[in-house]
């Protein structure tokens, strides 16, 4: 992972000893210390706030071949719960550091080496975001990112997020600071920085995917990976990490001319994702990864409005409590619609054919108490929409009106100011990716209402 916040130098907690203020060029020193460290970047590469689409970036000084190595990163590089210099210690107690996001040995040994006066990886600190300035939705204030993003999906996201590190924070990080005040200063202990580093680990750091193999293990604890975190993410990118026994390797995957900005993958990202984890949204239409929820409980509302009398209403509850027995809807799940496909498909087959099927049809499916062989028609791939029964397409249209009252304002008013440069360039950076956001998902639910009328 990494970000495309603007990226300044970093200004950790006030009279840390990072030592980065004693180099006047930070880029001289990070580039310094990779050649200390055994990073080796490509000549072909250079490491640039010029050509990039926000702070630092990667640029091509020349033209690269797909499958070039751009550079490579030794694992002992890496800045871990392991690598760490109080990595001993975490591993002894790991058990009291278990948490829900399984990130607290990793920020424990961000917070220690922030403030160590000698720190090796104060060079790589220096090309950090400034933390005060993050731009992530849980740092805006909560009546912008309710105005501003209402319907996304992302405030709410967000008030979870806060909740679970101000718990994580109070209940395992603080107490395990104060039981260790020689390595972890005052200065540290603060829920403020903390979220700080969730949010900075949110962007920049990486997982290392698990074997095909261990699926069933718990996930690799992040790490950061200095240097690929530089690179800015977009869904058209050009290289990507692959990681071996002995180092992680950034490898071109399609040309890249001389001149060009270098950019990795965090994945299949829709808009509202980018904004809650990274702070910034890809330009309409440019995700081509982007999705709209609908949320479960929306299409049982828009089936329950539909009912005629008591007695129906009744029966789709049973049918909802059946669907939720199947694991196929649940209070808090969404159907994930994307531009060219409906990406949870097998749950929302399912549930517009329980809710539209006749009472005859749902006691004989309880009574089997399994399904038959998919039927195609029943395919729910968005050129198959139109062909969809009539009563699924009136549910599903019901739902996408639903949801689109959700939001704050239409997509007449979003095209508006889309098409109008001049509005759009007055409006505040989180204004304009607020919108993106807004827009893309809204595209896809319009799509969608085409598709069912």
């Amino acid at each position: 992972m990494a970000t495309r916040v603007k990226r300044r130098r970093v200004a950790g907690p006030e009279g840390c000893g990072h030592g980065l203020d004693r180099d006047p060029d930070p880029v001289a020193g990070f580039l310094r210390w990779c050649g200390r460290v055994g990073l080796e970047l490509s000549p072909k590469v250079a490491v640039s706030r010029q050509g990039t689409v926000a702070g630092y970036g990667m640029v091509a000084r020349e033209s690269v071949q797909a499958g070039e190595l751009l550079f490579a990163v030794p694992r002992a590089a890496l800045l871990s719960q392991h690598t760490c210099s109080i990595g001993g210690l975490l591993e002894r107690e790991r058990g009291a550091l278990q948490s829900q996001s399984g990130w607290v040995p990793l920020l424990l040994a961000l917070l220690h080496e922030l403030q160590a006066p000698a720190s090796p990886w104060s060079p790589y600190f220096a090309l950090w975001p400034e933390l005060g300035r993050l731009e992530h939705p849980m740092f805006w204030p909560e009546g912008e990112r309710r105005r501003l993003l209402q319907g996304t999906g992302v405030p709410e996201a967000v008030e979870k997020d806060l909740a679970n590190i101000r718990s994580e924070y109070h209940s395992v990080v603080l107490p395990f600071m104060e039981a260790h005040p020689d390595l972890f200063s005052p200065r540290v202990r603060s829920l403020e920085l903390y979220q700080q580093l969730v949010a900075l680990v949110m962007a920049y750091s990486f997982q290392e995917p698990l074997e095909e193999e261990d699926d069933e293990k718990e996930p690799n604890p992040p790490l950061m990976v200095p240097a690929a975190d530089i690179l800015n993410h977009v869904a058209d990118h050009n290289a990507n990490l692959e990681y071996s026994p002995n180092c992680l390797r950034m490898v071109a995957t399609q040309p890249i001319p001389k001149g060009h900005e270098i950019f990795n993958t965090y994945g299949q990202m829709a808009n509202w994702q980018l904004i809650h984890m990274y702070g910034f949204a890809e330009p309409y239409p440019d995700n081509t990864d982007d999705t709209a929820d609908i949320q479960m409980v929306t299409v049982r509302e828009a089936a329950l409005q539909g009912a005629k009398d008591e007695a129906e209403r009744l029966q789709l509850c049973e049918r909802w409590d059946y669907l939720c027995k199947l694991e196929m809807v649940g209070e808090e799940g969404a159907f994930v619609i994307g531009r060219e496909e409906v990406l949870t498909e097998e749950e929302l087959t399912t549930t517009l054919k329980v809710l539209c099927m006749s009472a005859e049809e749902f006691r004989e499916l309880k009574e089997q108490d399994g399904w038959g062989d998919k039927r195609e028609e029943d395919s729910l791939t968005i050129t198959n929409i139109p062909r969809l029964k009539e009563s699924w397409r009136q549910l599903l249209r019901n739902s996408v009106l639903l949801t689109l009252q959700a939001y704050a304002t239409d997509l007449k008013a979003e095209q508006d100011l889309l098409g109008n440069k001049d509005i759009y360039s007055k409006l505040s950076w989180r204004e304009q990716q607020a919108l993106q956001v807004r827009y893309g998902q809204k595209m896809i639910l319009h799509q969608l209402l085409e598709l069912t009328g």
